[in-house]
C-alpha cells in the first residue's frame, strides 16, 4: 500500500468516525482509495447501486427523473405526460437544458409540462378514464405530436392503474404510439433503474417500428447524448466530419422515429453508458449492432474516440478522421496554451452522475489540473470498473456520498474547483470554493467536441480565477 493510499485511508476513516457504528459499517464500504489496476478485487472496490442509508441524506433522483428527466424528456415530438400529481412533473419541468430544434408546442413539445395533476378522486377511483380522456385531448390540442409517453410518477404504481391497457387502447384510437413507462419513482434505488425502464419501453414500443428508405455502410447511431447546451449537436458534427452519418441521435434533439429506425445502423455509438448501455445490448443481440464507447471531453480523449470509431469503416473514413484531427488541433492547443498556464496544478473534486465522473477527467488533464476525488450518483460496479484506470493511485473514490461527507472530504483535501450539482453548488460558494455545475454545464456550454472544448476551458478559468473568492472568508 503506497504512502498516498494510506494517507487517503487514514482520512476516510477519519470522516466516518462521525457515524455511529452500524451507519459507519455500511457507508465505509462505498468510499475507497484508489487502485487503478484493479488488482485488489472487492478488497478496494466501491460499493455501488444500493439503497441509500435512510436519515443520512441523498443526492439521486427517482426511477420517473430517469425516464422523463433523461432519456423521454429530451425527444421532441412526443408528448410526455407525467401521469400523477402536478409536483414531480414541475420540477422535471425543462431543468436538463435539452436543446432542440422547432416550434413549442407545435411540433416540439420537450419544454412543456404536460400533467394528468393526480387528485384524491383520483387516487381512491383510480385514473384510467382520466388518462384516456387526456390522451384525446393531447391528441386534439397538439395534431403533429407523433406519439404520447406517459410517465408514471408513484401514486400510479401504489394504486394499480392498468395504463398498459389504457396506452393499448388509445394507440388504435389515435393512430400514434401511446407508450406507457412504468417508471415510478419508488421503484430500484435511484434515477438508473428508471434509464433502465425507459430503454425497455423503447425496445417494447418503438424500437424498429419504421425503415430508411436508403442505408449506407456509414450509418451510426449517437446514443446517450442529451443535447446540454448543445452538447450533441457538437459531437455529431464531429462524425459527419469524419464522413459518417448519424441516422439516429438518442435522445436530445431527437424524434421519436429516430428511435424506430434505429436498427439499420451498422456501429451504435454511446456516450453516456450508464443510462443507455442496455438497448445497445439488446440491438447487439437482437440485430448484431456492434456498439463502442466513445468520449468527446478534451482534445485528447476526442483524438483517440476519432480514431477509435475510424477503426471500425474503410480507408475513406480513416483518411478522414485524420485530415479532421490535423485541421482541429492547431485551434485545440491555441485553447490549451492560453489556459493551461492559469490552471495548471489546480485540483478538483467531482461528484456528478452518467458519464461525468469519468469522462470528463481527461479535458481537465488537458488544462493541466488533477481530479483528486470523483464518484457518482447513481453508478454501478462497471462505471467504477471504468473509472479507476483513469485515476492515480490513491485518489478518492465514493459512491452516493452524503452532503456531510462531501463537505468533510473537501474541508481536508482543499481543492481548487468542485464540480457537481446545483443542490451543491450554494454550500460550496459559502465556503469559498470555487465550484462548476457539472450536470448542466452551469448554464453555459457546449462542453462536448472541439465547439465544446474552449468553452470548457473558459467557464472552468473563470470559476477558478475569478476574483470574488477574495471577498468571501473562507472556513475551510
Amino acid at each position: 500500500m503506497s504512502t498516498l493510499t494510506q494517507q487517503t485511508q487514514k482520512m476516510i476513516d477519519e470522516v466516518m468516525e462521525a457515524y455511529p457504528e452500524k451507519t459507519r459499517k455500511l457507508r465505509e464500504k462505498h468510499v475507497r482509495p484508489n487502485d487503478p489496476t484493479g488488482e485488489c478485487g472487492s478488497a478496494c472496490a466501491v460499493k455501488s447501486n444500493v439503497k441509500s442509508r435512510p436519515g443520512i441524506m441523498t443526492i439521486r433522483g427517482c426511477a420517473y427523473a430517469g425516464s422523463k428527466g433523461v432519456v423521454w424528456g429530451p425527444v421532441k415530438d412526443v408528448v410526455h405526460l407525467s401521469h400523477g400529481p402536478v409536483g414531480c412533473g414541475q420540477y422535471s419541468w425543462w431543468s436538463r437544458r435539452n436543446y432542440s430544434n422547432g416550434i413549442t408546442g407545435v411540433d416540439n413539445f420537450s419544454a412543456m409540462h404536460i400533467t394528468s395533476d393526480f387528485q384524491e378522486r383520483d387516487i381512491v377511483f383510480g385514473g384510467d378514464k382520466r388518462l384516456a380522456q387526456i390522451c384525446r385531448e393531447i391528441k386534439e390540442m397538439f395534431p403533429l405530436a407523433k406519439g404520447i409517453s406517459i410517465q408514471s410518477e408513484c401514486p400510479v404504481g401504489l394504486i394499480g392503474d392498468d395504463i398498459e391497457s389504457v396506452a393499448k387502447k388509445m394507440t388504435e384510437e389515435l393512430g400514434i404510439p401511446v407508450i406507457p413507462v412504468r417508471c415510478e419513482g419508488f421503484r430500484g434505488v435511484s434515477q438508473s433503474l428508471g434509464h433502465h425502464i425507459a430503454n425497455d419501453s423503447i425496445r417494447d414500443h418503438v424500437l424498429g417500428k419504421a425503415t430508411l428508405p436508403k442505408v449506407t455502410d456509414y450509418d451510426v447511431n449517437l446514443i446517450g447524448d442529451y443535447n446540454i447546451g448543445g452538447d450533441a449537436w457538437a459531437s455529431r458534427r464531429i462524425l459527419e466530419e469524419m464522413g459518417l452519418r448519424v441516422i439516429a441521435q438518442w435522445s436530445g434533439d431527437a424524434t421519436i422515429n429516430e428511435f424506430a429506425i434505429a436498427p439499420q445502423a451498422k456501429l451504435n455509438l454511446i456516450h453516456c453508458y450508464r443510462s443507455m448501455n442496455y438497448i445497445c445490448r439488446f440491438m447487439e443481440e437482437q440485430y448484431g449492432i456492434p456498439w463502442i464507447e466513445y468520449n468527446l471531453f478534451g482534445p485528447t480523449k476526442i483524438y483517440q474516440s476519432m480514431r477509435k470509431i475510424a477503426a471500425f469503416f474503410d480507408d475513406s473514413i480513416k483518411e478522414r478522421t485524420e485530415a479532421a484531427i490535423a485541421k482541429y488541433t492547431p485551434a485545440m492547443d491555441a485553447v490549451i496554451n492560453e489556459y493551461r498556464p492559469a490552471l495548471n496544478d489546480k485540483t478538483v473534486m467531482l461528484y456528478v452522475g452518467g458519464l461525468r465522473p469519468r469522462h470528463i477527467i481527461g479535458a481537465y488533464e488537458d488544462l493541466g489540473m488533477e481530479v483528486i476525488a470523483t464518484g457518482y450518483e447513481f453508478g454501478h460496479s462497471d462505471d467504477y470498473k471504468r473509472t479507476y484506470p483513469e485515476m492515480k493511485e490513491g485518489a478518492l473514490i465514493y459512491d452516493d456520498i452524503t452532503p456531510y461527507e462531501f463537505e468533510a472530504f473537501a474541508k481536508r483535501l482543499k481543492p481548487d474547483l468542485v464540480g457537481s450539482g446545483i443542490k451543491e453548488k450554494y454550500a460550496y460558494h459559502k465556503m469559498g470554493v470555487p465550484f462548476r455545475q457539472m450536470h448542466s454545464w452551469d448554464y453555459s456550454g457546449p462542453y462536448h467536441g472541439f465547439d465544446g472544448f474552449p468553452v470548457f476551458a473558459r467557464d472552468m478559468d473563470m470559476a477558478v480565477n475569478s476574483p470574488t473568492w477574495k471577498l468571501i472568508r473562507r472556513k475551510r
